[in-house]
């Protein structure tokens, strides 16, 4: 499976980053192929490391403005004009999506991938990694919108939640199995 992982090119505590890498060897190991903003920095760099040796493949998707920062051995890169173009690749190349902890870039990723799903312009599952908490807040949000109204479907059709790695690749060979 191509899983696209949107999250945060920052160098980050522990906390986050053995987590990260725990996910990222699930992944090598289980053959999937990682799709990912291509940075070889902070977050990014610990998840494709893992992939890669763990035996899984990497498919990078760049920007030209960061493209200094991409890494130099994916099996692929592409470098995309711009932001939005590079989200679209994204989506495009990917099978499945896994947010994990981010900033703003990844929380606009999150959100847009959600609202294309809520159109209708993409039926890939979406996973919410939830590590250490960092989404406690936002899933709050989520559920606030689904119970006033603000959301055409129920919260559970556009993301699952998942606390751990295990979770999220449960879940995601899960829906693969049925599709």
């Amino acid at each position: 499976m191509k899983i696209c992982v949107f999250l945060s090119a920052a160098d980050l505590d522990e906390c986050y980053t053995r987590p990260a890498r725990e996910f990222a060897e699930l992944l090598g190991k289980g053959g999937h192929t990682l799709v990912w903003g291509g940075s070889e920095s902070g977050l990014m760099k610990v998840v494709a490391d893992g992939v890669q040796e763990s035996g899984g493949r990497l498919v990078g998707v760049s920007v030209d403005f960061l493209a200094a920062r991409a890494r130099t051995n994916a099996d692929e890169m592409v470098i995309a004009r711009d932001l939005a173009e590079r989200k679209a690749l994204l989506l495009e190349k990917a099978d499945a999506v896994v947010i994990m902890v981010g900033g703003t870039g990844t929380l606009d990723e999150a959100t847009e991938i959600l609202e294309l799903k809520k159109h209708g312009k993409h039926d890939k599952p979406v996973v919410l990694l939830n590590t250490a908490g960092f989404y406690d807040g936002l899933r709050q949000q989520f559920q606030r919108m689904e119970d006033e109204g603000f959301l055409p479907l129920p919260l559970a059709d556009l993301v699952f939640f998942a606390k751990d790695g295990v979770g999220a690749l449960a879940y995601l060979e899960e829906w693969s199995g049925l599709q």
